[in-house]
């Protein structure tokens, strides 16, 4: 087995916290549809609720490209929690609904995000770079 110096365990453990946080939201949106089916979200406008139903694909895609280390992993996350705490904090403002602890830890997670995900980037791209090479020497 190969030893993690300390800046590629700092790293791994940024990537499973990305990975936890869009299985949660897997989590979330897919057990609201289970128990409410399409109707889940029936008390908020069409395009949140299609959105909502949205992230029940985006979140685990999401999980599944920090998983393999894809930056489009990245790309695709940072847009996620943008437009879904856009959203949450937009309805809780206005429409209401949505409990304060969803959106605060929501915002924190976003918070996670953004400051993690230059180092993430960094470190995806040095896999890529590796793998590009390995095929090159194999052709």
């Amino acid at each position: 087995m190969i030893a993690l110096t300390a800046s590629a365990r700092v790293l791994r453990v940024f990537q499973v916290m990305w990975v936890i946080g869009f299985l949660v939201g897997t989590t979330t949106h897919t057990a609201d549809l289970i128990v409410g089916g399409l109707n889940a979200y029936s008390a908020f406008p069409l395009g949140v609720r299609l959105f909502w139903v949205t992230l029940t694909i985006l979140d685990p895609a999401t999980a599944a490209l920090i998983i393999f280390r894809r930056r489009s992993g990245i790309v695709l996350g940072s847009a996620v929690i943008i437009a879904d705490i856009a959203v949450n904090w937009t309805l809780f403002a206005t429409v209401g609904g949505l409990s304060s602890f969803g959106v605060i830890s929501q915002s924190l997670f976003a918070v996670l995000i953004f400051v993690t995900a230059r180092p993430l980037w960094i470190w995806f791209g040095q896999s890529s770079t590796r793998e590009r090479g390995n095929v090159s020497r194999e052709a």
